[in-house]
C-alpha cells in the first residue's frame, strides 16, 4: 500500500482530486449572466478538464513504466478513470450550456450543483486518506458520496417531472432534459469513485 512517504501515484491522484475540488468550487460559485460570462465559464471548465487529462496521461505513463505499484495497477487505473469522468461531466455541462445559449441556472441545477460540490469535497478527503494509507477512515466518506448521489437521483426525478408538466416550449424541454441528464451522470461518476475506493479498501485493508 501507499507508504508514509507519499509515492508518485498518491501525489498524482491527490493532484487530480484537488483539480476536481477546484473545478467543482468554480462550477458552483461562478455566475453566468450573459453570452460573455457563459463563454468564460465554458472556457475555464475546459482548462480544468485539460489539466485533468494531462494528469491522467501522466499516471498512465507512470503505470506503464512502474515495476511495482502501491496497489494493483487495475485499481489505480479504474480510480483514475472514474475521477476523470467527474471532471469530464462538468466540462460537458458547461459546453452544453454554451451550445444552447443558456445564461442562467434554475433551482434544480442549483440543487444538483450543491450535491456535486459536496461530492467533490468528499472525494478530496478520500484521496488524501488513501495517500496516507488510512483505509479504514475512507469508508465513511465513500458512504457520504453515495448519499449525495442518491439525493441527485431524487432531484433528477423531480426536475424531469416539473419540466414535462410545466414547460410548454419543446426546445427548452429538450435542452433542460439534457442538462439534468448530464448532472445526473456527474453524480453517477462520483458514485463510481466511491465504488472503486471501496474495492481498494476490500483488497488492501
Amino acid at each position: 500500500m501507499f507508504k508514509k512517504k507519499q509515492d508518485k501515484f498518491s501525489l498524482l491522484l491527490t493532484d487530480i482530486a484537488k483539480n476536481i475540488d477546484n473545478t467543482a468550487d468554480y462550477f458552483v460559485t461562478y455566475k453566468v449572466k450573459d453570452e460573455s460570462t457563459l463563454s468564460e465559464f465554458s472556457n475555464k471548465l475546459k482548462e480544468y478538464e485539460t489539466k485533468g487529462d494531462q494528469l491522467v496521461h501522466t499516471i498512465i505513463k507512470e503505470l506503464n513504466h512502474a515495476f511495482i505499484t502501491p496497489i494493483e495497477r487495475e485499481d489505480i487505473l479504474q480510480l483514475t478513470n472514474s475521477l476523470d469522468d467527474v471532471l469530464d461531466g462538468m466540462e460537458e455541462f458547461s459546453g452544453m450550456m454554451d451550445t444552447y445559449g443558456i445564461y442562467s441556472s434554475d433551482s434544480y441545477i442549483d440543487q444538483f450543483s450543491g450535491e456535486i460540490r459536496s461530492c467533490a469535497k468528499e472525494i478530496m478527503t478520500t484521496i488524501e486518506l488513501l495517500s496516507l494509507n488510512k483505509l479504514k477512515d475512507i469508508q465513511a466518506h465513500a458512504i457520504k458520496i453515495k448519499e449525495h448521489e442518491q439525493n441527485c437521483d431524487t432531484i433528477f426525478r423531480k426536475s424531469l417531472k416539473q419540466l414535462f408538466q410545466n414547460e410548454k416550449d419543446p426546445i427548452k424541454v429538450i435542452q433542460y432534459k439534457e442538462l439534468y441528464y448530464i448532472l445526473e451522470e456527474i453524480a453517477d461518476s462520483c458514485q463510481s469513485v466511491a465504488n472503486n475506493l471501496e474495492t481498494i479498501i476490500m483488497k488492501n485493508a
